[in-house]
């Protein structure tokens, strides 16, 4: 409030962060109440328009995990509930199914998101350096142990450590790291002391462990000792209306700043191929359609020749898209996609095309091919992100 308003301080004002500035004297008080009112109005936009991106960034852009299907909703519920426990957890699927994008999820989404996230493959790791890796060692160990260093327990400590492909541990480590479990300490390497280590474990495995312990190839008492809480991740092809979305989704990342679009009959085969290599495969292929594509749109002879060609599976799994798919019912399984997430975010265009993974140019354009929103125009946020 000021009683020499003036052009150089109204600038000053809004330069240093007000919203406006009022002149003495003012009249009548409903000018004020009035002022206050779009002041406010202005702050709830603007935390509105903060939580959703947040919201979007946590859901989508900082982790990838894409699509609408009941069992990818489940596995986000289940994250949901797990990203604030030290409950460890099994991520059981096959390869290329996202098994390191859940384990990301559930620590940076929770209260572990400041703290340190060791990622650790341990079918990369040789075999006699493994057990240096994950518990350090002491400088002398070993030849070649010319200064002492932490292991990656130790890195991720008051964190969360990530085993990817724990079943091709040897059996020997799955000993000590049950130790370790057991009693929340490591030894490093040729060191006499014990270092306690505050570590929330999180693996996975494309392996049947159950069965692995019943052979002997895996130890039982490590089994139950992660096998607290278990989040399987489906295979592609057991979530076939996820495709369009992740195909969007892969597209936008691969190709920001085009407007390809995908054929009916590309989509067709996308639809009705059984991706042995899961989301991980899918994504390949459609980098190498853009790699290889006119820029405007993916069409059949931009696809991988064993995805071309491939012969639609004889028998699909019940409650799966069928091998006849058609245009119809891939307009249908778009139309109803669009339509779920439309709901969800209730009518906000922007949240929408990045839950669904397209620009928001091609939002429009299948808002309007489908008619959906025409009484949704207003949901919330939108007057601040339209």
């Amino acid at each position: 409030m000021t009683g020499h308003g003036s052009i150089e301080t109204a600038v000053q004002a809004m330069k240093l962060g007000a919203y406006d500035y009022i002149s003495k004297p003012f009249s009548p008080l409903e000018e004020l109440r009035l002022f206050l009112r779009r002041m406010a109005e202005k702050v709830h936009l603007v935390e509105e328009n903060q939580f959703l991106r947040e919201r979007v960034d946590t859901e989508s852009d900082l982790h990838g995990i894409v699509g609408s299907s009941a069992k990818i909703q489940d596995v986000l519920r289940m994250i949901s509930r797990l990203k604030d426990t030290r409950t460890p957890v099994l991520i059981s699927g096959e390869s290329g199914t996202g098994k390191e994008l859940v384990a990301r999820a559930i620590h940076f989404r929770g209260t572990f998101a400041n703290r340190p996230f060791v990622a650790v493959d341990c079918g990369s790791l040789v075999p006699t350096l493994i057990e240096s890796e994950l518990f350090g060692y002491e400088k002398g160990a070993f030849t070649g142990a010319l200064r002492s260093k932490t292991g990656l327990f130790q890195s991720a400590n008051g964190g969360t450590i990530f085993l990817d492909e724990i079943g091709e541990l040897p059996l020997e480590l799955q000993a000590k790291l049950l130790r370790v479990l057991q009693e929340k300490e490591v030894r490093p390497v040729g060191s006499n002391q014990k270092v306690k280590v505050d570590v929330r474990v999180v693996v996975a495995t494309n392996r049947d462990l159950e069965a692995e312990y019943r052979n002997g190839t895996f130890r039982k008492d490590l089994y139950f000792r992660l096998n607290v809480v278990t989040v399987h991740l489906p295979a592609l092809r057991e979530r076939r209306s996820d495709i369009p979305m992740l195909t969007h989704w892969f597209l936008d990342r691969h190709a920001p700043d085009s407007s390809m679009q995908v054929t009916h009959a590309a989509m067709k085969c996308l639809m009705q191929y059984d991706w042995p290599g899961n989301v991980r495969e899918l994504e390949n292929c459609i980098e190498r359609a853009v790699a290889l594509g006119d820029g405007k749109t993916i069409d059949l002879s931009d696809l991988p020749p064993t995805i071309a060609t491939a012969s639609p599976s004889p028998e699909p799994a019940p409650g799966m898209i069928t091998d006849t798919v058609s245009s119809t019912d891939l307009e249908d399984i778009e139309r109803a996609t669009i339509e779920r997430v439309f709901e969800q975010v209730k009518g906000d265009k922007a949240l929408a095309g990045k839950m669904l993974g397209i620009s928001r140019a091609t939002l429009y354009r299948k808002l309007k091919r489908y008619n959906i929103g025409g009484r949704q125009e207003m949901g919330p946020g939108s007057q601040a992100l339209q």
